[in-house]
């Protein structure tokens, strides 16, 4: 596999879809850590896949039906695991779990006689982030500045408020980038960030997310690898660069100023 040189002008509109991504993933992120329930994205994510794959099944190929189809399933996952963190939250993980390989499995059964379905359920799953659109990018600003805002208030922080925030914004980023980009961007640089607060832990999370995702792309373009996977692991390793490296050096500080 060859070389090739990078066309800015194809990695761009990907590069501003992850960083819209990442402007409600990694505060949401630190939500899911703080609640315990790390899976829950992956579980929503494929819910709202599940949606997509039922619109392809009635016959909608795009447009709002698709998104009707998509949000409706993500809000009704989202408010199941809801009532389950409230009801039986010593089994939530189990359920979580459960959730996410019935949809699964439910859209691998939808998109059976499909001849177009392996194709169908890979873009779902790695995404097709190097193909955003301009009209897709200003769907995406508009969703996400209203989700960002949200997220801000009483509401957002909130039981339901959060659950529900939380199936719209992985609703509109896993068709901007598949399940497996979704779930990284939500969790990796959350997790590398942990041990920081307040507005150092997110401004530390986007600046990890939006490096995995410039040096993504990047290696995607001039090598010709597959986007979703190459930003994934992309990702992983500059969380493990920031906490192997900047995190000692953040603890020495605080040891400094006899900060516990």
């Amino acid at each position: 596999m060859s070389p090739q040189a990078v066309d800015f002008g194809l990695i761009g509109p990907a590069f501003l879809a992850g960083l819209l991504i990442l402007a409600t993933h990694v505060p949401l992120g630190r939500q899911v850590l703080a609640r315990g329930i790390v899976f829950l994205d992956l579980a929503v994510a494929q819910m709202a896949a599940l949606g997509v794959i039922a619109a392809h099944f009635a016959g909608f190929e795009s447009g709002w039906a698709v998104q009707a189809f998509a949000v409706s399933t993500a809000v009704a996952g989202a408010l199941l695991l809801h009532l389950a963190e409230r009801r039986w939250p010593q089994t939530q993980e189990a359920l979580i779990g459960s959730v996410f390989v019935v949809a699964a499995s439910l859209g691998v059964l939808l998109l059976a006689h499909d001849p177009h379905g392996g194709e169908a359920l890979h873009d779902l799953l790695a995404g097709q982030i190097l193909w955003v659109g301009g009209q897709q990018l200003l769907v995406a600003a508009g969703v996400t500045a209203v989700l960002a805002a949200l997220l801000l208030t009483p509401f957002g922080r909130s039981g339901a408020g959060f659950y529900l925030l939380f199936a719209c914004a992985v609703t509109l980023s896993v068709q901007l980038a598949g399940v497996f980009l979704v779930f990284a961007s939500l969790i990796v640089p959350a997790l590398s960030v942990r041990r920081l607060f307040g507005s150092r832990a997110l401004a530390a999370g986007w600046g990890v997310g939006a490096l995995g995702y410039a040096a993504g792309l990047a290696l995607s373009a001039q090598f010709d690898l597959p986007s979703g996977a190459i930003v994934v692991c992309a990702m992983a390793l500059a969380a493990l660069l920031f906490a192997a490296g900047f995190m000692p050096l953040f603890r020495a500080k605080k040891e400094r100023l006899g900060i516990k």
